[in-house]
C-alpha cells in the first residue's frame, strides 16, 4: 500500500540539532577555516537532504500513475490533500533555502580570518534555523498525515473487487466471511463505526477482492457526514461488482422499504457499475414480509445459493487479466 512506508517526519526541533551535533563533530576534525567551512556544510546538507527526503517520500499527488483515484479520494477523505501539498512544497522551499545559505556564505569563509569566518558561520547557523523553525506547521501536519494515512488496510484497486452493502444486520459480514479465504479479516478506516471487511477468494487463478463497508453504505446518503460521502467517492473508483443484501425477514430492524430505497440510493451513485439485489435468510422465509423482487436469493446460514451469487458477481464483473505482450 502506497502510505504505509513513509518515514516518520521530524520536528524543525529534532532536525535542527541533527544539523548542529554532526556539524559540531565534523568542524573537530578539521581546523581553522576548513573546520567552519565544514561545519556549515555539513549542517546544510543535513537539513537540506532530510527535508528532500520528507517529500520524496511521498507520492505525487497530481500524477494518477503515482496515486490511484481511489486512494486521492480515501486520503483526501481523512486529511486535507491541499494543505498536505502546500506543506510538502514549503518544505521543499526549505531544503532549497538551506542550499542557497551554504552557497552564499561558503566564498565568506574561505578569504578571511578564523573569527571573522566563525562570525559568518553562526550567522549562517541562525538562517538555517529561522528557515527550519518556520515549516515546524508544515513538519507537524506532513507527519501526522503520514500517522492517519499508513495504517489503512490493504485494499488494491486494480484487482476485481465486489462490494458488499445494504443496513446493519442483513448478512454482509457473514457473507464476506463465508466465501473468502480471510475469515474475519478487518481492518479500521477513521472514519468507519466498525472495521472494514476485506478479503479475497479465486475463480480461474484469478484473485478477487471483496469488501463489506460498514459504516459507509449502511444507510441512507443524507445520513453520511461530509467524510463519509468522501469515503463513498472513494469507493466509486473501486467497485467492480455491487452485492445489495436485503433483509426481507425484518429481523435486521429496518423494514424491506427502507431496504429498497437504500438500494435504488447505491445503483443510482454506482451508475455504470453491475448492481445486484441479493435477499438474504431464505432459511427464514416464513417471516418475510413482502416479496423482495430480488435478482438472487440465499442463505448465509445454511449456504443456500452463497456460491451462486458468488458466481453470478464474478460473471457480472467479466474481467480479462492483461496478458504479456507477444510478438
Amino acid at each position: 500500500m502506497i502510505f504505509e512506508d513513509l518515514p516518520t517526519t521530524p520536528t524543525s526541533e529534532e532536525l535542527i540539532d541533527k544539523a548542529f551535533s554532526r556539524a559540531a563533530r565534523a568542524g573537530r576534525a578539521k581546523q581553522g577555516l576548513e573546520a567552519q567551512q565544514s561545519m556549515l556544510q555539513t549542517a546544510s546538507n543535513i537539513i537540506s537532504d532530510n527535508l528532500e527526503n520528507v517529500v520524496t517520500a511521498w507520492p505525487d499527488f497530481a500524477y494518477e500513475d503515482d496515486v490511484h483515484p481511489f486512494y486521492y479520494e480515501l486520503a483526501d477523505a481523512i486529511v486535507d490533500v491541499d494543505r498536505l501539498r502546500q506543506s510538502l512544497s514549503e518544505v521543499m522551499w526549505a531544503s532549497r533555502k538551506a542550499r542557497e545559505i551554504n552557497g552564499e556564505y561558503q566564498p565568506k569563509l574561505r578569504k578571511t580570518d578564523v573569527d571573522t569566518a566563525r562570525k559568518f558561520r553562526k550567522q549562517a547557523f541562525a538562517r538555517l534555523a529561522d528557515i527550519v523553525e518556520q515549516i515546524d506547521d508544515e513538519l507537524l501536519y506532513i507527519n501526522k498525515s503520514r500517522n492517519d494515512l499508513r495504517d489503512l488496510p490493504e485494499i488494491n484497486p486494480d484487482e476485481p473487487t465486489i462490494v458488499v452493502a445494504g443496513y446493519p444486520n442483513v448478512g454482509k459480514s457473514s457473507f464476506v466471511n463465508d466465501v473468502t479465504r480471510a475469515r474475519g479479516e478487518t481492518a479500521s478506516y477513521p472514519f468507519t463505526t466498525k472495521g472494514i471487511g476485506v478479503g479475497h477468494f479465486e475463480r480461474d487463478h484469478i484473485r478477487y477482492q471483496i469488501v463489506d463497508t460498514p459504516g459507509l453504505l449502511d444507510r441512507p446518503p443524507e445520513e453520511r457526514n461530509e467524510i463519509e460521502a468522501q469515503a463513498v467517492s472513494a469507493i466509486e473508483h473501486l467497485g467492480d461488482c455491487m452485492l445489495v443484501m436485503l433483509d426481507p425477514s425484518g429481523e435486521c430492524g429496518y423494514p424491506l422499504d427502507s431496504q429498497l430505497e437504500l438500494r435504488d440510493s447505491i445503483a443510482t451513485r454506482f451508475e455504470g457499475v453491475p448492481v445486484m439485489t441479493v435477499a438474504n435468510k431464505t432459511d427464514r422465509r416464513e417471516r418475510w414480509t413482502a416479496d423482495p423482487d430480488a435478482d438472487y436469493e440465499m442463505s448465509v446460514e445454511t449456504g443456500e445459493n452463497v456460491e451462486a451469487v458468488l458466481d453470478a458477481a464474478v460473471e457480472a464483473i467479466d474481467y480479462e487479466p492483461e496478458l504479456p505482450f507477444e510478438g
